[in-house]
């Protein structure tokens, strides 16, 4: 129970919350004015950017981080803890990346053409009033903190964007309702969570583009969701939480980053967006589609009074749910490698 349980902590406040590296780099060449509708097209890869990642050490941060290695762009790892950060950063692996803890940060971003920030305590935990006000503070807290860098920056050495987490918690819970970016937000604890993150992103400098990512359910192979769904499954003894007719808002993990990507690069990527699969399921079909992909029944269903004893108030997430669509990615011609859930299982499986 306590497994399952737990994938209500994948919605997209399950970032983790760690930031990382040592420097000595240069600023590269300046992103203002002309130059940077040349840097900042998708499918210009010939200037590279600098990018200060917080919450790098997390299930989307760590894949971020290699992608964006991977087109050779430099990195800084922002983080509270340097030992963590090299431990899933080998400098032998991740060769050039920069590890700054908090007394770097300023200097890191201030080297930086671009911040994500990806920081924050994860949910899936039984909500006490002490873990509650942490996973607000703990959002608010970093994210304030890089805003506040960047808005201090001398013009010439402030990042040209900011691409800063938030969560589909922003539109509370329903089984009816379809939201999308221009949906109210809920009346709930995750919505008001979501609403302070969100708003203390919104005081960057307005010479700052900013991209909000309401992320939903992250499904990868190493953690998120399937890591606590899985094991329940191969022992068979997997099944939907509650009712199973609540809504679940998922996205591959290669999507989320491959999305976050585009909102660096890509100039028309700006206000929010969410970060979820177009097309969302009931969590039984989740379930009824990981029990076929992994050859296992999905008949045994969590209770809802089973997950309340587990989670207490942080139940409410995977029992009720919401169905979110990603009306700006696709107003934006953004491409999702994996639209169906049954399809993305595969691959990860």
């Amino acid at each position: 129970m306590d497994i399952c349980g737990r994938v209500a902590a994948f919605s997209s406040l399950t970032s983790a919350h760690s930031i990382a590296p040592s420097f000595g780099t240069t600023r590269p060449v300046s992103l203002r004015g002309t130059m940077r509708l040349s840097v900042w097209c998708a499918s210009d890869q010939t200037v590279k950017m600098t990018v200060s990642v917080t919450g790098a050490t997390g299930f989307i941060g760590r894949r971020l981080v290699q992608r964006l290695q991977g087109d050779n762009h430099s990195v800084h790892v922002l983080t509270r803890s340097r030992s963590r950060a090299e431990l899933i950063f080998p400098a032998r692996e991740f060769p050039g990346i920069v590890i700054a803890e908090e007394v770097k940060w300023k200097d890191s971003i201030q080297s930086s053409n671009a911040v994500v920030n990806l920081a924050g305590l994860p949910i899936s935990t039984r909500w006490s009033p002490e873990i509650k006000k942490e996973i607000k503070d703990s959002r608010i807290r970093v994210t304030s903190k890089v805003v506040d860098l960047i808005n201090k920056s001398p013009q010439e050495a402030r990042p040209a964007v900011l691409v800063s987490a938030t969560a589909v918690g922003y539109y509370g819970t329903s089984e009816t309702q379809i939201f999308d970016e221009s949906s109210p937000s809920g009346s709930d604890y995750l919505a008001e969570v979501c609403r302070e993150w969100e708003a203390t992103a919104f005081t960057v400098n307005k010479d700052v583009r900013l991209a909000l990512v309401r992320i939903g359910v992250v499904l990868g192979k190493d953690g998120g969701a399937l890591a606590k769904m899985i094991p329940m499954f191969k022992m068979f003894a997997g099944g939907p939480l509650g009712s199973g007719q609540q809504w679940f808002s998922w996205i591959h993990l290669d999507d989320i980053v491959n999305l976050i990507y585009e909102a660096l690069v890509n100039p028309s990527y700006k206000g929010v967006i969410n970060g979820t699969a177009p097309n969302p399921v009931r969590l039984a079909e989740m379930c009824n589609q990981l029990g076929d992909v992994l050859g296992r029944p999905s008949w045994l269903p969590v209770p809802d009074f089973a997950l309340k004893a587990v989670l207490g108030e942080g139940a409410t997430v995977v029992l009720e749910g919401q169905r979110v669509v990603p009306a700006k990615a696709k107003e934006l011609g953004f491409r999702f490698k994996y639209p169906y859930v049954k399809d993305a299982l595969k691959t990860i499986l």
